[in-house]
């Protein structure tokens, strides 16, 4: 072979290598788009997830995501409310833009969802469970969703395919069907976004039989403001209708059966309560049945035997028990099939390249001021749950107090799968609070607007803001009440402290700000006004 030759053969083999070498480097540095699987309870407060606090119980599966993740102290929603708070999540919009203010408007769809950009830029999109409204989510591959709350025992669901019934508990089969997507059903050559969305820990409570005998032998520490007689507060926390003692039902909530009020001549004070219990105990078959009814007769014989002769504390203390024993028996549930699906993804290699998020669609009462229930901008309903897992990105054992909101979900999920967000969604990207990057976060505070009343537990409509250190909260329609706290001289939110000299310059400050959020968001008195009017008419 002459020089010649030999000089070009050479210089294309250099050329050769130069190529691989930047093909090589080229594949390195671009980013490959994580999978996203969010994972969504219905009213599962806080208080019970032992990350946060072990008083009540352990979730140790859950736990995981935070011990390899993040965990958020303030996280909290816009709206303490099941539908409209879904519909935030997947419009990234405040309820009051979005539309669904309540859970009896319907939801706009003509609205832009996030899984609809999801699978417009190529993501393999699914959503299993409890959705709340609609029955055909838009944006989504696939879907098996409850209508509507959806039942603990052998649940019907809409599915592509039609409507079918499945025997078994919501909560396993949900989780059954999620695994069973995630490994056979998929597009695997296509990244996806899973919404796995569980029904559990919803009223009525039913545990599975094993959780409902288990917990129903337990005894749980009673909050410290079980007993509180609001004098600190205003008209909204002293006419809500959320109370233990005074609301809670005996039959829907407590499983005390028709034939012992019957027996018993009628329990005060609410006899309708008899047909909660039947609706959720005529699904059960007789296999069910079986291991349903001792723990339901011990829990009736003690009623009867003991009822008569309790005082109203007494009352109330057992009812908090029944409550927690009930609660906790399905999120212990929850946390049992949370580490089924995060076990898969360890064993199919998907959590390399998977976030993974746990929330709630908001906080919930667990007796603190002696309430169940949301709906209130106070802390137990206001604040969620939220743990977010993502390898090589996330450091693992990490705790975050900045101020966020179920509003963000969309915007920080789109940025995380390079997708463009629309400009008119109102929410912030947490990617900077994931990487550790806190000095690019620029928000200090969070707006908060709920309306649904009159309506269900009574609570009164009101907005707020809220930051680390204050809350200030305005009630209107039929009251004008102000309420100011101190979150960190007052965490349990005790004392309303407005009209204090000593915070006037800060409620001036606040008031400011407020109508700045409220501005900022486009929410105003006119929109107050015509939500009321609509309301009244429906």
């Amino acid at each position: 072979m002459s020089l010649a030759k030999t000089n070009y053969a050479f210089t294309l083999f250099l050329i050769g290598l130069l190529t691989l070498s930047s093909c090589s480097k080229k594949e390195k540095t671009t980013p490959q788009r994580p999978n996203i699987l969010f994972i969504m309870s219905d009213d599962h407060a806080y208080q019970a997830i032992s990350a946060y606090s072990d008083k009540l119980i352990k979730t140790p599966n859950i736990d995981r995501i935070a011990n390899e993740g993040m965990l958020f102290t303030n996280a909290c929603v816009t709206n303490s409310i099941c539908a409209p708070s879904r519909a935030t999540i997947l419009t990234g919009k405040h309820t009051h833009i979005n539309g669904k203010i309540n859970n009896l408007m319907p939801f706009d769809t003509t609205q832009v969802t996030f899984p609809q950009l999801f699978q417009k830029a190529g993501y393999e999109t699914a959503m299993y469970g409890k959705l709340h409204f609609g029955n055909n989510p838009k944006g989504v591959d696939d879907f098996m969703i409850l209508p509507g709350q959806g039942n603990y025992l052998n649940p019907k669901f809409i599915t592509k395919e039609g409507d079918t019934t499945i025997t078994g508990y919501v909560t396993d089969i949900i989780t059954d069907f999620t695994i069973n997507w995630l490994d056979k059903k998929r597009n695997k050559e296509k990244p996806f976004m899973m919404m796995y969305l569980h029904k559990a820990p919803h009223r009525p409570w039913w545990p599975n039989p094993e959780k409902f005998k288990e917990f129903a032998k337990k005894t749980f520490p009673e909050p410290e403001t079980l007993f509180d007689d609001y004098s600190n507060r205003g008209t909204a926390a002293k006419t809500a209708e959320m109370n233990l003692l005074t609301h809670m039902k005996y039959g829907h909530d407590s499983k005390i059966s028709p034939k012992t009020i019957d027996e018993m001549g009628g329990v005060e004070p609410e006899v309708p309560s008899i047909n909660g219990f039947n609706r959720a105990y005529s699904r059960f078959n007789e296999e069910q049945r079986k291991l349903y009814d001792p723990v339901i007769d011990s829990i009736n014989t003690w009623f009867k035997n003991n009822w008569p002769t309790l005082n109203d504390k007494e009352k109330m203390q057992w009812k908090y028990q029944r409550y927690m024993q009930d609660y906790l028996g399905c999120i212990s549930s929850v946390d049992d099939n949370v580490g089924r699906v995060l076990d898969y993804l360890d064993e199919s290699g998907l959590a390399k390249n998977t976030i993974v998020v746990y929330t709630s669609d908001q906080g919930f009462y667990l007796g603190e001021h002696g309430w169940f229930d949301k709906r209130f901008i106070y802390d137990e309903s206001f604040k969620t749950p939220l743990l977010i897992r993502w390898p090589n990105q996330i450091k693992p054992g990490t705790t975050n107090d900045e101020m966020v909101q179920n509003l963000d979900f969309a915007q920080t999920f789109l940025e995380a799968a390079l997708i463009d967000a629309p400009e008119d969604m109102q929410g912030e990207s947490i990617i900077p609070l994931l990487k550790g990057e806190n000095e690019k976060w620029t928000r200090d505070a969070v707006y908060y607007h709920y309306y649904e009343y009159p309506g269900e537990h009574t609570v009164k409509r009101h907005y707020g803001i809220v930051n680390k250190e204050y809350k200030l909260v305005h009630f209107y329609h039929d009251i004008n009440e102000w309420e100011l706290y101190d979150r960190l001289k007052d965490p349990q939110e005790m004392n309303n402290v407005y009209n204090n000299p000593d915070y006037a310059d800060k409620v001036k400050e606040l008031k400011i700000e407020l109508e700045a959020l409220r501005v900022k968001y486009k929410d105003s008195k006119a929109l107050d006004q015509k939500y009321i009017n609509m309301s009244v008419k429906e």
